[in-house]
């Protein structure tokens, strides 16, 4: 049976933590930045953690 490829899309937007935790970029900062405070632009600007519901599905996309 062949390897299991790792989603391309996938190692460009997560990264693991030391801990093991999947790190993410926030949503909507790319673009229509006039509209939004810059408190909500500021805290986009930071990375958060996926969710556990989605940390499986994550980790299967990131297979090693």
């Amino acid at each position: 049976m062949p390897k299991m490829k790792t989603n391309s899309g996938a190692k460009k937007r997560f990264a693991f933590t030391g801990t093991g935790k999947i790190k993410r970029k926030h949503a909507f900062k790319s673009h229509i930045l006039t509209k939004k405070t810059t408190k909500q632009k500021r805290n986009l600007t930071y990375s958060g953690l996926v969710s556990p519901a989605d940390k499986a599905g994550v980790k299967q996309l990131l297979v090693k």
